[in-house]
């Protein structure tokens, strides 16, 4: 990851304005989902990562209490320079931090070799989610 991109994981207090501000370019603009679904009640009770390049937001993703991934999104020109790994990273490591014994994702499909590459296994059938294919992914975590 490019040494000027800075992580900060925080409640959602703390990173509401700038991780909104990214799923809503990316998730509500990019990919046509409902904004309605897209912020949820679940947010208050994750753990957020929000990625920083030269202090202006560029990427986030969340952790859900029960040891999900969810919303990891990363604005169009930042992508494939390794900001999508480093919030995964970060994720994980809050998930081990936690005690987790696995994370599991909802992957959309295009993403599935990215996150195979960092050690999640596809599991299941293609699903819908928001209009979008998506395949439920498992990352077991080890000490």
């Amino acid at each position: 990851m490019n040494h000027s991109i800075k992580i900060q994981i925080g409640d959602w207090d703390t990173c509401r304005e700038d991780a909104a501000a990214i799923r809503h370019e990316v998730f509500v603009e990019e990919q046509n989902v409902p904004p309605e679904l897209e912020l949820d009640q679940q947010d208050q009770q994750c753990v957020h990562a929000v990625a920083y390049s030269n202090g202006q937001p560029i990427g986030t993703g969340r952790l859900l209490p029960d040891g999900h991934i969810g919303r990891i999104a990363v604005k169009a020109n930042y992508r494939g320079k390794g900001v999508g790994s480093g919030l995964l990273d970060a994720l994980i490591n809050e998930a081990r931090r936690r005690s987790h014994l696995e994370v599991v994702l909802s992957a959309q499909t295009h993403a599935l070799e990215f996150y195979s590459r960092r050690g999640f296994v596809a599991e299941g059938f293609t699903y819908m989610d928001a209009g979008i294919e998506h395949v439920t992914m498992r990352h077991p975590l080890t000490a």
